[in-house]
């Protein structure tokens, strides 16, 4: 007996075919292989394409850059800013360098006639007369010239007692005004000017120095009116010279202690 093919049933809908999709890539990996820029690369593609502001000159002149007072500004007209700024820096600088050239020239000068005249000193009293006379030139009210007696041989019958000065009672000042520099300008209390300048005049600022490679020599003061002549923050250089002078010719009279 034939078996007849068994009837598709037209009512039984095809087992749809289920399509799998690509998986989507994640927004990390579409970026994976992305390069983000930076100021860095930005820079470095400009240096290594230095012919790129040629190629896009319109785009360059329409570019607007912002600007503190103004806004904004065309990056023409800010580089011309920026150029006139730099020029205005320049002419500064060299007016400065100018000005110090013209001030050291002076201190050079006016230590030359400094040291010519003290070495023409024919004692220690004389070499202080010298060194008043010179301060008196450019308006101070005088120099002061002192040595520590642990230093210096200065006891009777040594004629130069009265410039002896005892580090102990000095101590106070060294303390207040030179443990980190041997120089000092500006203003001092009444005790330290009694101590320093005896005169009993009056004194608005002064300069003071110690003397000797380690400060340990003595001290030299250079006194004036008005007390805003010295002030922390100005030039030591001549101060400073005149310092390393003085203990060489001063031991031309006065013994060192050992």
């Amino acid at each position: 007996m034939e078996t007849k093919p068994k009837k598709s049933n037209i009512s039984e809908k095809p087992t749809p075919v289920k399509r799998t999709r690509a998986p989507r890539k994640s927004s990390v990996q579409a970026k994976k292989g992305a390069v983000l820029l930076n100021d860095d690369l930005v820079s470095q593609y400009l240096i290594q394409n230095p012919d790129f502001f040629v190629r896009h000159a319109q785009q360059i002149e329409e570019m607007k850059i912002p600007h503190p007072v103004r806004g904004v500004m065309s990056l023409p007209e800010w580089q011309m800013a920026r150029q006139r700024s730099k020029i205005k820096q320049l002419e500064t600088e060299i007016t400065l360098l100018m000005e110090h050239a013209s001030s050291n020239e002076k201190l050079f000068e006016s230590l030359m006639v400094l040291q010519h005249q003290l070495l023409q000193s024919t004692d220690l009293n004389d070499l202080l007369l010298r060194l008043n006379q010179w301060a008196k030139s450019l308006g101070l009210v005088g120099a002061y010239l002192y040595l520590f007696d642990d230093k210096w041989l200065l006891n009777a019958p040594s004629s130069y007692y009265h410039f002896a000065l005892s580090t102990d009672k000095f101590d106070f000042i060294r303390v207040r005004h030179l443990q980190y520099s041997y120089q000092y300008l500006g203003q001092l209390n009444s005790t330290e000017l009694d101590l320093l300048i005896p005169d009993k005049v009056y004194v608005g600022s002064v300069a003071l120095s110690l003397l000797g490679k380690f400060g340990d020599l003595g001290v030299v003061v250079f006194a004036s009116r008005s007390a805003e002549h010295y002030q922390q923050g100005q030039g030591t250089l001549l101060l400073e010279k005149i310092s390393e002078i003085l203990p060489i010719l001063i031991s031309r009279w006065v013994t060192r202690r050992n």
